[in-house]
C-alpha cells in the first residue's frame, strides 16, 4: 500500500506529544533497509507542515564504535531525550567513525513540535511509552547487505556480520516490528514517487 509523507506528517502532529511538548518518532529497522532516507523525507514533510525545522538524531552518531551497538542508549536519554522532555535543548557529541573517537563540537537538538530518532534499536521497548509514532523499515537480507557494502566498502564485512547478528537477536527479543505503528517496505516494487510517497506493509 502506498502512503503519502504529507499524510504521515499530519498523523504525527495529530498524535499526542509524549516527550514534554515534543512528538517523538522512532525510525527503526536493520542495516541497509532505508531508514535514513525515510527519516529525511518524513522530517521534510513535518517541517513543511509545522513551519519549524524537524531535527533528526541518528543513533550511529551516538555509538562509541562497533561494540556500542546497544549500550549507547543512556547517552541518548541523558543528552537528548530527557532535556527535550523538560523543554530544554538536547545536545551530544557525534562519533567520528574515521578517527574512532567522539568529536569535540556539540550538536544541539532544539525542542520542536516533532523530533525523529533514526537508527537501529531506536524504537526499543523502553522508549515506546514516549513515542508518538514507531516506524520499522525493512528489506530483503541480500539487498540490505549489498547496499551497506556499496556505501561503506567491503572492508567492513567482518564488522557487519557481527552487527547483523546482534540486530537479529535484538529484534527477536524486543519484538520491535510487532510493536511498530507502521511497517515500511525498504525495497518497494509498486510505482510511486519516493520524494512524496512510501510503501507500507499491510497497515
Amino acid at each position: 500500500m502506498i502512503g503519502e509523507f504529507a499524510d504521515l506528517a499530519a498523523r504525527v502532529m495529530a498524535g499526542p506529544p509524549r516527550l514534554g511538548g515534543t512528538r517523538l518518532v522512532a525510525v527503526d529497522g536493520p542495516s541497509g533497509a532505508g531508514k535514513t532516507e525515510f527519516a529525511a523525507r518524513l522530517a521534510g514533510a513535518l517541517s513543511a507542515l509545522t513551519g519549524e525545522q524537524t531535527p533528526i538524531v541518528h543513533t550511529d552518531d551516538l555509538l562509541d564504535g562497533w561494540d556500542d551497538q546497544l549500550t549507547f542508549w543512556p547517552r541518548l536519554v541523558d543528552g537528548v531525550l530527557e532535556p527535550l522532555a523538560a523543554g530544554r535543548p538536547g545536545r551530544y557529541h557525534a562519533y567520528d567513525w574515521h578517527a574512532a573517537r567522539f568529536g569535540s563540537q556539540w550538536r544541539t537538538v532544539a525542542p520542536a513540535p516533532a523530533v525523529l530518532v533514526e537508527g537501529f534499536s531506536s524504537a526499543r521497548a523502553e522508549i515506546r511509552p514516549r513515542l508518538t509514532l514507531a516506524v520499522f523499515v525493512t528489506a530483503p537480507d541480500e539487498l540490505r547487505l549489498a547496499r551497506v557494502l556499496a556505501r561503506d566498502g567491503p572492508d567492513l564485512l567482518p564488522y557487519l556480520r557481527k552487527w547483523r547478528r546482534i540486530e537479529e537477536l535484538h529484534f527477536a527479543a524486543d519484538a520491535t516490528a510487532a510493536h511498530a505503528d507502521l511497517l515500511v517496505d525498504g525495497a518497494p516494487r509498486p510505482p510511486h514517487d519516493p520524494d512524496r510517497q512510501y510503501v507500507r506493509f499491510g497497515r
